[in-house]
């Protein structure tokens, strides 16, 4: 069995770039920035930072190039994939990317003035007071393991 499966969470490290295929299909693309924190051998703090260029394709690269932007956080879901061409000098060139299969928003910095759709960080949405929420009351009876049907 093979298994060709990529998730990466990060930041856009540039704003969504959307085309069409000649059939119509929406095609976005973006990078999205992730780091490695590390201490080397001598104990001194390290980093390093890794850049994926993500591809989407139909409603979902639509929903990418209205609502993300550059700095947004964003989990990708895909798989990686390596395309070769020609290029106008004649020399090989290849790009590795992640197709991506699901997307889902980052959290939201606040002030940040990001488009997020609605009932994902919407600042008009009403906020619920933390006071307000009613706890949960469990039941005092034990359980009893013989009662489990299996």
């Amino acid at each position: 069995m093979y298994l060709n499966k990529a998730f990466i969470i990060g930041n856009l490290t540039r704003d969504p770039e959307m085309r069409a295929l000649p059939s119509g299909i929406k095609v976005t693309t973006f990078s999205v920035a992730t780091n490695r924190v590390w201490k080397d051998q001598s104990g001194a703090k390290k980093e390093q930072a890794d850049y994926h260029n993500i591809v989407m394709f139909g409603r979902q690269a639509e929903v990418a190039a209205q609502y993300l932007k550059k700095g947004s956080s964003v989990l990708i879901e895909g798989r990686i994939q390596t395309r070769s061409w020609d290029d106008k000098d004649g020399s090989k060139k290849y790009r590795t990317e992640i197709v991506a299969d699901r997307m889902q928003f980052g959290p939201r910095m606040e002030g940040s003035g990001s488009r997020a759709p609605s009932g994902m960080g919407d600042s008009k949405a009403p906020k619920a007071d933390i006071g307000e929420l009613d706890t949960i009351e469990y039941p005092e009876e034990e359980s009893n393991p013989e009662d489990i049907p299996f």
